[in-house]
């Protein structure tokens, strides 16, 4: 789908599609289930909590934390019944400051609840916060995560006896090709650049010198996409 985005993030580090991430840690005697969901709206960050209310229905506490949006901007947590600050927030923070490269904290779009199953030993305050700060913490050592770019999508029309020699040299100089569609009297390839304005006059050139001058870019908009 094209889309137009304000975002001042041109990348960021999310859960790899897939079914949600679950680990398990026991400590003291409690049972921790975290649970990590792929989020892109407030809507699916919250479902994650009702679908684990009704699974885990007999657990004490479904503790929960989400960050949506390229630049971050929706944020919550909530204690689910624990001390105030002593899960909910710890949570937020283990997903914040996730490094996700040496010195880059850009995880978002992921919601996660921790499921506790009260052991009988209490923890107080101070354990309880490390306790839920651990449990996302691991999970997140384990699942699997993607850089999401956001790219601007550009069309070439070409004839098309020349649309497969083009495409070829368009991926050996290493642009990411999106799509390739055939219309009746040319063939549409549709190529994916870095968001900015220095990637977009290198394309324009690359492109004018490998169809000797015949071959413009079109603009498209910009999608986000995921990276592996």
């Amino acid at each position: 789908m094209e889309i137009e985005d304000d975002s001042r993030a041109t990348s960021y580090t999310t859960l790899a599609e897939g079914p949600d991430f679950r680990h398990e840690l026991e400590i003291r005697r409690s049972r921790f289930i975290t649970v990590l969901r792929r989020s892109p709206d407030e809507g699916t960050a919250r479902s994650l909590v009702a679908a684990l209310r009704r699974e885990f229905h007999d657990a004490r506490h479904h503790c929960s934390a989400f960050v949506v949006g390229p630049d971050r901007m929706i944020q919550r947590s909530s204690d689910d019944g624990e001390p105030s600050g002593t899960a909910g927030i710890p949570m937020l923070e283990a997903l914040l400051k996730r490094e996700t490269a040496p010195g880059v904290t850009d995880l978002s779009d992921v919601s996660v609840v921790v499921v506790r199953y009260f052991g009988g030993i209490l923890l107080g305050a101070g354990g309880l916060v490390r306790a839920y700060s651990e449990s996302v913490s691991a999970a997140l050592e384990l699942a699997p995560l993607v850089q999401r770019r956001r790219l601007r999508l550009c069309d070439i029309d070409v004839p098309h006896a020349d649309a497969g020699r083009l495409e070829n040299e368009l991926r050996g100089s290493g642009f990411v090709m999106a799509n390739t569609s055939y219309e009746a009297k040319h063939t549409v390839l549709r190529v994916a650049l870095a968001d900015n304005s220095d990637a977009l006059a290198e394309a324009h050139s690359r492109v004018a010198a490998l169809t000797a001058g015949t071959g413009t870019l079109s603009p498209q908009g910009t999608e986000w996409i995921d990276v592996p």
